[in-house]
């Protein structure tokens, strides 16, 4: 057994598919189908119940689930022993929307307080445009948004993670039968839309490339209201995995599929102002982003100095 068994179990377990846990780790759906195998032979025991809708843990499965993440929690620990001592210091003024901050910042941050004491992170949570104008007018000094939606030309970004978007479905629905739904399918159900981080604005982008409209029963800015909708069986949505939990805060189960429609990705990355002198806590920032996501082969940053 190794921390790569350990590592695509827990993203399997978290995530519910095996699909998603290798988009959430950048490797292919072979290595985590692979990994799981092994990690079953070795324990004797069976983590996982297997099914059209996903991946289901046993009782096994969920008491080794704790004690793979305390075991991945004391690796973390012990690399970060050794990191503590970073002379790097300063304060960020970092500007994030809500997606973001909701659902994709706290953990990293959180790690990056672990491993740089002495940075001092000051998050402001704006929707795109108030941050455009933040870093063009020196408010903020980074930025990590949603850079699918970003168009700003006198501003640089890169892309961190690019997040599938795909049609959320309460459990038993017909459409998991196939595994995949028709956006004529689609728009004969109620559709709950979400309209957080122009949300609204990027679907219609994308349904206005079909023949067909959403029948749209409720718009809303909360992803939770979006979850329990669907679970309830009041709907279906089409959000990106990056938001995605199996279940509501009733409790109640939630599915995916894919459409027949390829949907854009919701990429999240960082952003910067064109020609801005880097400060080292600046570099500190970009650099555990790019460690953290950006394969090695991948050009440098373009706009730093």
């Amino acid at each position: 057994m190794n921390l790569r068994h350990l590592k695509y179990f827990v993203a399997t377990a978290e995530s519910g598919q095996v699909s998603r846990a290798a988009n959430a780790l950048s490797i292919s759906q072979s290595s985590v189908t692979g990994a799981i195998k092994e990690l079953e032979a070795i324990l004797d025991a069976e983590l996982f119940v297997r099914s059209s809708q996903g991946m289901e843990l046993t009782d096994a499965g969920r008491e080794f689930l704790a004690a793979s993440r305390e075991i991945l929690d004391k690796v973390d620990d012990a690399k970060r022993l050794t990191k503590r001592r970073s002379e790097v210091s300063g304060t960020i003024t970092l500007a994030a929307t809500y997606t973001v901050l909701g659902y994709f910042l706290p953990f990293h941050i959180d790690r990056l307080a672990r491993l740089h004491p002495g940075l001092d992170i000051q998050i402001s949570e704006l929707n795109r445009e108030s941050i455009e104008d933040g870093l063009l007018a020196n408010r903020f000094d980074l930025a990590v948004l949603l850079t699918s939606n970003l168009s700003n030309p006198d501003l640089e970004s890169e892309t961190l993670l690019k997040s599938s978007r795909r049609l959320w479905l309460p459990a038993g629905h017909r459409f998991l039968e196939r595994g995949k739904a028709s956006f004529k399918e689609i728009a004969d159900e109620d559709y709950i839309m979400l309209t957080v981080d122009e949300a609204a604005h990027t679907a219609m982008k994308y349904w206005s490339k079909t023949n067909y409209l959403p029948n749209t029963k409720l718009r809303t800015s909360s992803v939770e209201a979006c979850r329990s909708m669907v679970a309830n069986g009041q709907g279906v949505a089409i959000l990106s995995d990056m938001v995605y939990r199996p279940w509501s805060l009733e409790g109640k189960r939630l599915e995916t599929v894919s459409t027949d429609v390829e949907i854009p990705t919701m990429d999240v990355g960082i952003a910067w102002r064109s020609g801005v002198e880097f400060t080292p806590a600046m570099n500190l920032l970009v650099d555990y982003f790019k460690a953290s996501f950006v394969s090695p082969q991948m050009a440098q940053f373009s706009g730093r100095k």
